[in-house]
C-alpha cells in the first residue's frame, strides 16, 4: 500500500526503534512501535525488551502514559504484526484494543506460526482498522533484514548463519606459524565485536580454541547480554582451563565421540555437551553440521556468528549452511600463511562457490566486506508452503 507522508514517516520511526532492540531482546524479533495521534503527533515510543519483559507496543503506550497522553483513538505504527497468543508475555493486541487504539500500520507480518495473521484477524475482529505496507515497501523490507535470523528461524528452522573471517589482502588469516595478532586494525576489531553482539550465539572450532585460546565474548561497554558460546569439538580435546570458561556464561559443546571422563571435567567448568555424530563421515568422528543447525534452531538461535578456522568455515561452506560472509581486509600482503577457508579442490572454475556483494565499507584503515551465497536472502513466507513453515 501507499502510504500519506506523515504515515510513512512513522513507520519509519517504529522501524528506527526497532533498530534499539538489536542486542537486547534475543531471541524475540526486534520491533519498534511509535503512537500518534490524528494530527501525527507522536504520543509515545517503544522497542522491545529483554526476553519476558515487555514488547515494543507496551513500551510505547506505557511511554504514551506516563508523558500524559490519551491513545485512545490513536494510531500504532509497528514494525512487526502484533503478538496474538500468551507466551512469556501478555499478547500485544489485546493491550492494544484495550488502550483504545483505533488504526494499527504494520510494516511486516509476523512469520512465527503462533501469529502469522491471527494477530492481525484480532485487531479486525475488534474494530481496530489494520492496514498492512506491501511487501516490497522499504519499511517492510528493513524489518525483515533487521529480523533476518528470527525470519531464518520461524520458517527454515534453522538460523542464519553468518561466518566472521579477517584477513590480509591477499586472503591470509594467519601466518604458517600460526600468528594472527592482529592483522586486522583495531577500529576493524571492534566493529567486529559489534557484529558478534548482535548475535544469538557465536561458534567456534577446537583448532581456533587450541591455537589461539580465545574468549569469544563482546568486551564492548554497556553489553546487555552476552551472546550463546557453542564450539564444535568432535572428540572433546577442549582444555578445562581455556579462557572461554568464564563465570556465569554457559558453554555447549557439541561433540561425536564420547569420553566420560573428560565430559566430567568440563562439565565442572560449567559446560553441557551435547552428541551430534555424523554417521556418514569417511573420515572418523565428526559432528553432523546439519543436525547441529537443526538444534540450534529449536534452541531458539536466530543469527549464529561463526568465527573459526580454515576447516570449520570450509566444512560449513562445503555443505552449503552459510548464508553470508562478514570479511574485513587489511591493506598488506602475508604472502604464505593459512588460508580463509579449506574445501575443495574444486576440478573446474564453475565450480567456484558464487557470492553476490551486499556491501563494501571502510572501516579504520580496513574494508569490511558483506557477501551472500548467491541467491540467498531474507527469507519471507511466501518462499514456503504452509506444511513446511515451522511449528
Amino acid at each position: 500500500m501507499h502510504l500519506p507522508v506523515p504515515d510513512d514517516t512513522l513507520i519509519q520511526d517504529a522501524c528506527a526503534q526497532a533498530i534499539l532492540a538489536t542486542r537486547v531482546c534475543d531471541p524475540n524479533p526486534r520491533v519498534g512501535c511509535v503512537i500518534a495521534d490524528a494530527g501525527a503527533r507522536v504520543l509515545g515510543r517503544g522497542h522491545t525488551q529483554r526476553v519476558g519483559d515487555a514488547h515494543a507496543e507496551v513500551m510505547a503506550l506505557r511511554a504514551a502514559r506516563e508523558a500524559g497522553h490519551d491513545v485512545r483513538g490513536a494510531s500504532a505504527y509497528v514494525s512487526l504484526e502484533p503478538c496474538c497468543h500468551f507466551g512469556r508475555t501478555p499478547p500485544c493486541c489485546e493491550a492494544l484494543i484495550e488502550a483504545g487504539i483505533a488504526r494499527v500500520v504494520i510494516a511486516q507480518q509476523d512469520p512465527n506460526p503462533l501469529v502469522a495473521g491471527q494477530g492481525i484477524a484480532r485487531l479486525r475482529a475488534a474494530g481496530v482498522a489494520v492496514e498492512m505496507l506491501a511487501p516490497d515497501h522499504p519499511a517492510a523490507l528493513a524489518t525483515r533484514e533487521l529480523n533476518i535470523g528470527f525470519f531464518s528461524r520461524m520458517l527454515r528452522r534453522r538460523p542464519w548463519v553468518r561466518l566472521k573471517i579477517a584477513a590480509s589482502l591477499d586472503g591470509r588469516t594467519a601466518l604458517d606459524n600460526g600468528q594472527s595478532q592482529w592483522i586486522t586494525s583495531e577500529a576493524a576489531r571492534a566493529d567486529g565485536q559489534a557484529w558478534r553482539a548482535r548475535a544469538s550465539a557465536v561458534l567456534s572450532g577446537i583448532g581456533t580454541v587450541l591455537a589461539d585460546n580465545p574468549r569469544l565474548d563482546v568486551r564492548l561497554p554497556e553489553t546487555p547480554r552476552q551472546p550463546q558460546l557453542l564450539l564444535l569439538d568432535s572428540r572433546l580435546r577442549t582444555p578445562p582451563g581455556a579462557q572461554l570458561f568464564t563465570p556465569g556464561r554457559p558453554v555447549c559443546i557439541y561433540a561425536a565421540l564420547g569420553d566420560a571422563e573428560r565430559q566430567a571435567a568440563l562439565q565442572a567448568r560449567g559446560a553441557s555437551v551435547r552428541y551430534l555424530p555424523d554417521r556418514q563421515a569417511p573420515d572418523g568422528p565428526r559432528v553432523d553440521l546439519a543436525a547441529l543447525l537443526a538444534d540450534l534452531g529449536q534452541r531458539e538461535i536466530n543469527e549464529l556468528h561463526v568465527e573459526a578456522g580454515p576447516c570449520l568455515n570450509g566444512a560449513l561452506l562445503a555443505a552449503g549452511l552459510v548464508d553470508e560472509l562478514l570479511i574485513y581486509l587489511a591493506p598488506k600482503l602475508l604472502g604464505s600463511g593459512r588460508a580463509m577457508a579449506r574445501f575443495g579442490p574444486l576440478e573446474a572454475l564453475s565450480e567456484a562457490m558464487q557470492l553476490e556483494f551486499t556491501s563494501t565499507t571502510p572501516v579504520g584503515a580496513d574494508l569490511r566486506i558483506l557477501a551472500r551465497v548467491s541467491g540467498a536472502r531474507a527469507p519471507a513466507q511466501e518462499d514456503f508452503a504452509p506444511d513446511t513453515a515451522a511449528r
